[in-house]
């Protein structure tokens, strides 16, 4: 529910920001201009760089649930302030506000999701998690552009306050109970998850042998560890690579881009339809990860997407011709793009990004590593949708088009020689396929096979 929440959050843009340009519907004094609406998709995610950072600390000092409360309820107060919003302003703080605290969702719901799940259902269960918030971004896009502005921002309210109840009621995680002390409420939260009082006590003793094998991570030590900085360069080359591919300046600025496209599909039911296929992809995710390799998936991702940005920059090229008609074929150019970009990103390096980054780090190095790989994808996604619009006024649509294809290529060539496999192997052995002495080596991890 609190993923659901958090697509909408990320779609919202795309409606929205068509309704501020128009001089007739927008609740502002005047119309924003490229640069206000550049700050108020963007500007929460220069905020949300320190999310990253500090959201593990808080994960760990009061909890999973109370994280998720903590992040719901601030989301909650924005989304009512932007009903009544009449100022730029207030739009930018609300947006910055509310984009923190759903970078710090992502960073919360999958480690709530695996530490309930059993080791069988992680994979699946992760696999919901995208699902769900692709969900999301297909409730913003299927109501907001045919709702006013203040009636779609009563609806988004409704639905955070309506699926923020729930948490008050939700347990904390057994992990967080038993590394807290509170080893016989972990044992009663675990008995009814589990079913089996039985399988609750054998968990716990898997607690007890993970906290025995755990060891002391002395930050600055690791920060001078080669082969730490060689697996931090992989994440930012994953990470940072998926944005700078251009996705979210696509998805945030999307009814915009189909409204300046001027064809005759309908830019509201276009992005109903690029939607759907977004949930579709994220189905597709977990049979396509069963089957085939990272890499193979993470390039064959980027190709599809070279193909989708080289279509948009086409049509922008050919279209801008004076007294060009566009007819025929050439009307549904763009949404075919835009459909290959959506759909292969959703079904590769985006689904497989956090995965990927995970596997780059073994033991108790993870935590900061993935901080740290996180905090390079957040500044890029700021990079891309701050600048999106400004590029494409300074140097136009087709150009900026084929530069993030121009991306796409660049980054799927730096994969193919530096990403080593990580599918079917243990944390030693990809450490060993990066090459170099590893950080850790523990009992634990000798015989763990990274599992789907």
């Amino acid at each position: 529910m609190a993923v659901v929440t958090s697509g909408m959050s990320l779609a919202w843009p795309s409606p929205v920001l068509v309704k501020l340009r128009n001089d007739t519907v927008t609740p502002l004094p005047r119309p924003i201009t490229e640069e206000e609406g550049s700050w108020i998709v963007a500007g929460g995610f220069l905020c949300a760089m320190f999310t990253n950072v500090f959201g593990g600390m808080l994960l760990d000092l009061i909890g999973r649930k109370y994280c998720l409360l903590l992040a719901s309820l601030p989301k909650l107060c924005m989304a009512l302030l932007l009903i009544f919003a009449d100022k730029v302003w207030i739009f930018i703080f609300s947006r910055a506000v509310m984009a923190v605290v759903d970078s710090f969702v992502f960073i919360t719901v999958p480690v709530y999701a695996s530490e309930i799940a059993s080791k069988d259902h992680r994979g699946a269960l992760g696999t919901f998690l995208q699902v769900f918030s692709s969900l999301g971004i297909v409730i913003t896009l299927s109501v907001g552009p045919f709702l006013s502005y203040a009636n779609f921002s009563i609806v988004m309210a409704s639905v955070i306050a309506v699926t923020t109840v729930p948490l008050f009621f939700l347990p904390d995680t057994p992990f967080h109970l038993y590394s807290k002390g509170h080893t016989e409420e972990a044992i009663k939260v675990l008995n009814q998850l589990r079913g089996s009082e039985l399988l609750a006590k054998q968990e716990i003793e898997e607690y007890e042998i993970s906290k025995k094998n755990e060891e002391k991570v002395d930050k600055i030590a690791l920060l001078k560890n080669r082969m730490f900085l060689k697996s931090v360069s992989l994440g930012f080359l994953v990470a940072g690579g998926a944005q700078l591919v251009g996705f979210n300046a696509v998805s945030f600025y999307l009814q915009t881009i189909l409204e300046s496209t001027k064809t005759s599909v309908k830019s509201e039911i276009a992005s109903v339809i690029i939607g759907v296929i977004q949930v579709l992809a994220s189905f597709c995710t977990t049979l396509i990860m069963n089957k085939f390799g990272r890499r193979s998936i993470l390039m064959t991702s980027l190709s599809g997407m070279f193909v989708g940005m080289l279509g948009l920059g086409t049509f922008f090229k050919i279209s801008g011709a004076e007294g060009y008609e566009i007819i025929g074929f050439m009307n549904y150019l763009p949404i075919i793009s835009l459909i290959f970009v959506i759909f292969c990103y959703s079904a590769g390096i985006g689904s497989l990004l956090w995965l990927v980054i995970a596997e780059l780090f073994e033991g108790p190095s993870r935590a900061l590593g993935v901080s740290i790989s996180l905090t390079s994808s957040t500044f890029f996604i700021f990079i891309t949708t701050k600048y999106f619009a400004a590029m494409t006024l300074a140097v136009g649509p087709a150009p900026t088009y084929w530069f993030f294809s121009a991306m796409c290529v660049l980054v799927g060539i730096l994969i193919a020689l530096f990403l080593p496999e990580t599918k079917g192997k243990t944390f030693s052995e990809i450490q060993d396929a990066i090459g170099g002495k590893p950080v850790f080596r523990s009992r634990s991890d000798q015989g763990s096979t990274v599992k789907e």
